[in-house]
């Protein structure tokens, strides 16, 4: 019966119809040493489906990767900006052969002729993920810490009930049409916290951790949906072509009918980035100049100007399913992911390297720790954990 539900969950991740739960029940099937047999099935194909003249691996190279893989079930590396180019086409390889599931259930990088390097991470107490959690800020300022209240109703207001599913979503439904309210809600995290709510026309926001939504009770007002971000969410936007679906940032504003697409917007990055999967957006930012975003594509807005550029778009909604994604990052904008979501604070001493770029990803779900060896392999960067401190050095 377990090799029939890995062949279900396998198929549902290579679909990308695979739920958290599944997801996670995937990740610690593959872990068990039992079923390397039929891993090594599924891969196997896997990848005799792939088109071979987008394979840029031999029959080889396939073999070494299939062992180095599952040899390195638990291994963690991340490779500095000189093998990037190695990890990008690893990286079309296991979108096609779904080994992806295996890499990610280990968080393992394949790399060629590369020796590791000692671990360089020396630390106290170990640091633990963060997880669900939100604070809802009614109209009337009063605070409801979601984590403690029950699943059920949580308050009423101007028509409009406001609840909690199991799972720990924030659920608005309409009660009474005729009733208005000009006031304003507000969900925001902290550092260590990411949340959804499902807003009254059925729109579903992702928020990543210390963000913020703030948006009206009722609502549609004026003709149009309009909701302020802070940080970063993703957004489902239920289709009203009547009634426009706009984001407000402190640098720009999106406007949509019906679509899914990712909002950074945290004010310590120095740009602005909406991602579009489906549908289309407007960006316009405060000078009124605005750009078409079509699915798979990326507006960056920096120093005033937008620029749209094709996007990897699997990096840049690694925060909702779950995972960190570094394609080619810069060190410190990683360091503050990490920091943002294990709410620790990021001390960078003198000898702290500048300008690296790391490409590689991990679990979210793993301790920092981990995370901090995995990049320490690079050679490149030491790591000390005192109590919720990270000491970077050299």
């Amino acid at each position: 019966m377990q090799d029939v539900r890995l062949n279900i969950l396998f198929k549902k991740y290579f679909d990308k119809t695979a739920n958290q739960q599944e997801r996670e029940e995937l990740f610690s099937l593959v872990r068990i040493a039992a079923n390397k047999e039929n891993i090594e099935k599924e891969m196997e194909l896997h990848w005799l489906n792939f088109n071979a003249k987008d394979n840029p691996f031999s029959v080889q190279d396939k073999s070494a990767m299939v062992e180095k893989i599952l040899h390195f079930i638990d291994e963690e590396i991340i490779m500095p900006d000189k093998k990037i180019k190695t990890y990008k086409l690893f990286t079309k390889w296991v979108a096609a052969a779904s080994i992806a599931i295996v890499v990610m259930a280990g968080s393992y990088f394949y790399f060629n002729n590369h020796k590791q390097l000692p671990e360089k991470v020396a630390y106290q107490n170990d640091v633990a993920p963060g997880g669900n959690g939100a604070t809802l800020t009614l109209t009337n300022g009063q605070k409801i810490l979601v984590n403690d209240v029950l699943s059920g109703n949580i308050a009423m207001q101007s028509g409009v009930k406001i609840s909690k599913t199991p799972d720990g979503q924030i659920v608005y439904e309409i009660t009474d049409n005729g009733s208005k309210s000009s006031g304003y809600n507000t969900l925001s995290t902290s550092r260590g916290e990411q949340t959804q709510v499902r807003l009254p026309d059925g729109t579903i926001v992702f928020l990543n951790a210390e963000s913020s939504l703030k948006y009206p009770v009722s609502f549609v007002e004026k003709g149009k949906r309009q909701v302020f971000l802070t940080g970063e969410g993703y957004f489902e936007v239920a289709k009203d072509r009547s009634h426009p679906f706009i984001v407000k940032t402190t640098r720009q504003e999106v406007q949509v009918l019906g679509t899914h697409f990712n909002i950074n917007s945290y004010d310590d990055e120095a740009a602005t980035t909406t991602t579009l999967l489906e549908g289309s957006v407007l960006v316009s930012n405060s000078n009124l100049v605005q750009k078409v975003l079509r699915p798979g594509e990326q507006s960056v807005l920096s120093s005033g100007r937008i620029q749209v550029a094709p996007a990897d778009v699997e990096e840049a909604i690694d925060w909702k399913n779950g995972e960190f994604i570094f394609g080619g990052d810069n060190f410190r904008t990683v360091m503050r992911k990490i920091e943002r979501w294990y709410n620790i604070e990021v001390i960078y001493e003198p000898s702290a390297p500048i300008n690296l770029q790391l490409g590689g990803f991990s679990s979210r779900s793993r301790n920092i720790s981990t995370v901090l060896k995995m990049i320490a392999k690079t050679g490149e960067v030491h790591f000390r954990i005192e109590g919720r401190k990270v000491f970077v050095s050299k």
